[in-house]
């Protein structure tokens, strides 16, 4: 099952205008410095480029951490580079070469291109690789010039994971000569095995079912650890495209990094998955890590963010042990391609490697052309100008995108029976942003890149499980959006200033009114201030009051599944589904599934009648062109307002 590898010369000298890192200064005879390099979660990302915005940017690209590897090596007397997983899909790029050009044995996939142009020694697969299916993956990866390895994937399962046919070979073995303190060389011999989340099974299952089975991460690696330990390695790399999470084993765990690097036999675990940074404060106060020195289980171990934002550094003190070599001393970094100053302002670290971009131009162009072109069509126009006041059509698709493929993935579940609402939340609402801060694509074709109006974040969509009581706090919460209104009373302003309209969830699925004549219950930070208070009434489903005991499934985003935004029933713990896609990318799949959409809002929502009582709120001027087309509120112009926003008014 394993594949070795012994590709000499490929080991930075330290004779470079750069200052070598302290192991490198300090090894003596009989002592090396190995310096791992890591790239993970590239996604596709290879220009700095958001296709989506159709813009340069300086947060990404692997073009961006290539510019560092020269310089990396030069730090180092010995240095190798791996790749920890989810290069081939995430970004239009991937779509482009998926959906539009293909993927035929013989061709070359563009990241894999990349990645034979920044020297990839090995890499393994990451759960995304998937999402295409297996032919393509395999087309794909046949074109690496390095081998690509994962230990609990199997195309046949036997007894024992060390039993199985797997999908790639479970692991390989660097062989390297490594040079000493004394500038003698000697060979070394470096184990590298892969693992990914078993949840690929669920992710991408009509892909993969009855193809292949998933085990464990822990279980495949308590198997093949030590046949890989049997052949006589001096040290074993584990390349875990799983993330940082509890200490303790479960099983199936997706982000089982921390028990795989207590696990014997292991020496080094390079980690991915959830696009965080460690060593760094993303992970202080974790059991079983050390955030600062850059420890797991006390062995080395990093995680390089994502989309190229960081180059992952794991440096080794080795020392020479009879004919082997052992870990005595270590020091690990995460080392950005940017900087974020106070204010938030960017400034790149780097340059672009030119040869990686030249490697890829054609596609990137290509790629151009496509996020240019229409994907589907609309039969009704996407704006947002009313989006605060009224259900709304730039929403709606949104609700309509994320049911769709929350209804997939949660197919054959225990919760496939359960009702499926789906939150959203207006991201282009004017606000401090501007009159002409807002969504507005007409009727006709819609391109991929309109979809970063639809959608400005990179969040991956969740699923959560709330109560009928928690599906209502979830939508007092977001009723802080509308100041107290006085029945009987004209021209009153509506909007809340101080609450962004990112937070100003929509739940589709259910109907109901929000009673702007109470206060509010919670105040800007989610803490409850009014406990009695009832702004959302006549919530119903189906028809029928909402149960407060009865169980919904609510489609939504990482950011508010997790705690963002501070909303009864998501704070990490009622999370029943963790999907692996973008809500961008779902949007674009829901389109080209559809070819023509229909956004038109259902009218699900709206406010409770008060007489004689009008409200005021502002819009871009563009907004007067829809006036006539809301329905469920009476809305007449009125005028100009302040900052070049246009001012209208609604009768409740």
């Amino acid at each position: 099952m394993a594949l070795i590898i012994n590709r000499r010369g490929f080991l930075a000298g330290g004779t470079a205008m750069f200052a070598l890192h302290p192991f490198s200064v300090k090894a003596q005879a009989g002592q090396a410095h190995l310096r791992i390099m890591e790239t993970t979660d590239i996604h596709v990302h290879v220009y700095p480029y958001d296709y989506y915005a159709d813009r340069a940017v300086d947060t990404h690209g692997m073009a961006r951490t290539a510019a560092l590897i020269e310089d990396v090596r030069s730090e180092a007397t010995n240095a190798l580079l791996f790749d920890n997983g989810d290069f081939l899909q995430g970004n239009p790029l991937g779509d482009y070469i998926a959906y539009e050009r293909g993927m035929e044995e013989g061709q070359m996939h563009p990241v894999v291109t990349a990645m034979n142009t920044v020297g990839i020694e090995a890499g393994t697969l990451g759960n995304h690789e998937f999402n295409y299916g297996l032919e393509f993956l395999q087309h794909a990866i046949a074109g690496a010039n390095f081998p690509i390895v994962c230990a609990n994937v199997a195309t046949r399962t036997g007894a024992t994971p060390d039993q199985d046919e797997t999908l790639v070979p479970p692991y390989t073995i660097v062989e390297r000569e490594i040079t000493d303190g004394a500038g003698e060389t000697h060979p070394i011999r470096i184990g590298v095995i892969g693992f990914v989340p078993p949840q690929i099974m669920q992710w991408d299952a009509k892909h993969l079912e009855g193809r292949v089975e998933a085990r464990d991460i822990l279980e495949a690696a308590e198997a093949w650890v030590p046949v890989l330990r049997g052949e006589g390695v001096d040290l074993v790399v584990a390349l875990c495209h799983s993330g940082i999470g509890a200490a303790e084993h479960e099983p199936m765990m997706e982000n089982a990094a921390v028990p795989l690097a207590g696990l014997e036999g292991i020496d080094v675990i390079l980690t991915g998955h959830s696009h965080l940074v460690f060593p760094g404060p993303d992970y202080e106060g974790w059991d079983g890590l050390d955030a600062t020195a850059g420890t797991i289980q006390g062995k080395p171990g990093v995680m390089a963010g994502f989309w190229g934002s960081h180059m992952g550094l794991i440096d080794l003190m080795l020392e020479r042990e009879g004919e082997g070599w052992r870990v005595v001393g270590s020091e690990v970094e995460a080392r950005p391609i940017y900087l974020r100053d106070e204010e938030g302002d960017v400034s790149a670290t780097v340059e672009s490697d030119e040869a990686v971009l030249e490697s890829i131009a054609a596609e990137h162009e290509a790629t151009l052309d496509y996020v240019r072109r229409a994907v589907g069509k609309t039969d009704a126009p996407l704006y947002s100008y009313f989006a605060l006041v009224a259900d709304d059509p730039s929403v709606q698709i949104v609700s309509n995108a994320q049911t769709w493929y929350i209804e997939q993935m949660l197919r054959d579940t225990q919760y496939a029976d359960l009702p499926l609402l789906s939150a959203a939340a207006p991201f282009k609402a004017g606000g401090r942003g501007g009159p002409e801060y807002y969504t507005d694509v007409p009727v006709g074709d819609v391109a991929i890149r309109n979809v970063a109006d639809l959608y400005l974040y990179p969040n991956t969509v969740r699923a959560v499980k709330v109560t009928g009581a928690q599906l209502k706090d979830w939508l007092e919460r977001s009723a802080g959006m509308f100041n107290q209104i006085t029945p009987g009373e004209e021209d009153q302003v509506l909007l809340n200033p101080d609450f962004p309209s990112y937070n100003f969830d929509v739940i589709d699925g259910v109907t109901y009114q929000i009673d702007l004549s109470q206060p509010m219950k919670f105040d800007r930070e989610g803490n409850v201030i009014n406990e009695g208070t009832n702004r959302i009434v006549n919530l119903q489903f189906e028809g029928a009051p909402v149960d407060p005991e009865q169980e919904f499934v609510i489609a939504t985003n990482n950011y508010r599944a997790s705690g963002g935004g501070s909303f009864p029933g998501a704070d990490g713990s009622t999370i029943i589904f963790e999907g692996p896609d973008t809500n961008r990318d779902v949007i674009v799949r829901y389109i080209v599934d559809q070819g023509t959409i229909s956004p038109s809002a259902d009218g699900n929502w709206g406010f409770a009648p008060m007489d004689g009582t009008t409200v005021l709120f502002d819009s871009g001027p563009a907004a007067a062109a829809y006036v006539d087309a809301v329905e469920g509120v009476e809305i007449s112009t009125a005028g100009e307002g302040p900052d070049g926003f246009a001012r209208f008014v609604i009768r409740l």
